[in-house]
């Protein structure tokens, strides 16, 4: 089973939804630790992209998400913009020309978007930020993909690896971003770009792992 353009026009409707339906608690968890407005930014991207997505009559996956990617670079606020800007402007690259994916092509995307990332970001695991969630879900992907797992289940593995990611950055105390700012004191609260990573990662699980099963 492969993935279509139209799988992944739904996979991006489905993280805006996410997104919208978890604004408040988004900024709840930045408030505690950032600047309060990671929902809130992220809400503004994802409408942004919807609107773009709506005149894309390509059926080229990679030009799809860089066009996701640069519109969240130019309209999402903070440090959310040019990290997830980069993450899909990556996943784009990598699916260049494609308009169906394998399941190794996802895994070559998401290894890319993830370096994409941490080369942006300059974080490691345990910095308590995204890519606590991400490096999970990227390692738990390719694992159960070379393992011959179907895709279906791939994906919910990522998933999960991406949520277990994320409850493991409450007690981290942060070492990039205005988090960082707080020292100690950014320990015991849930990292926001972490929690929206994951929703990322779970809305991909579902909207993909549904079409193949």
């Amino acid at each position: 089973m492969t993935v279509t353009h139209d799988d992944v026009v739904r996979w991006i409707r489905a993280f805006a939804d996410a997104i919208a339906q978890n604004k408040d608690s988004l900024t709840d968890l930045d408030s505690a630790i950032g600047d309060a407005d990671h929902g809130i930014n992220m809400h503004r991207g994802m409408t942004a992209v919807l609107a773009k997505m709506d005149g894309d009559g390509s059926a080229d996956i990679g030009a799809l998400l860089k066009t996701v990617g640069m519109t969240l670079v130019s309209s999402v606020g903070g440090a959310g913009g040019p990290l997830y800007g980069t993450l899909f402007l990556r996943l784009g690259a990598a699916a260049a020309g494609k308009e169906e994916l394998t399941d190794e092509d996802w895994v070559a995307m998401v290894t890319a978007g993830v370096e994409g990332v941490q080369s942006r970001g300059k974080a490691e695991p345990k910095d308590k930020t995204m890519v606590d969630a991400l490096i999970p879900a990227r390692d738990a992907l390719a694992s159960a993909v070379a393992a011959g797992e179907p895709f279906a289940d791939a994906l919910r593995s990522s998933a999960a690896a991406a949520e277990e990611g994320m409850r493991a950055t409450i007690p981290l105390v942060a070492r990039k971003g205005r988090a960082s700012y707080l020292g100690e004191r950014s320990a015991g609260h849930q990292d926001p770009g972490a929690t929206s990573s994951w929703l990322l990662m779970r809305t991909a699980a579902e909207t993909f792992g549904d079409h193949m099963e």
